[in-house]
């Protein structure tokens, strides 16, 4: 039974650590990217998907 519990907790950690992992990368481009570079881009998303923006 206690390696059924060692194996729920290590595929628990691995979402938790990739997510981390994506959050920590996109704070960290958001802080070094241009802000006009940020607005240009989300700007373009939208017209891409469909929604008004103006």
């Amino acid at each position: 039974m206690s390696a059924l519990v060692q194996t729920a907790a290590k595929s628990s950690i691995l979402p938790f650590a990739a997510t981390l992992f994506l959050g920590i990368g996109i704070v960290t481009l958001a802080g070094h990217v241009q802000a006009s570079a940020l607005h240009d881009a989300a700007h373009d998303v939208r017209h891409a998907t469909g929604f008004p923006c103006h």
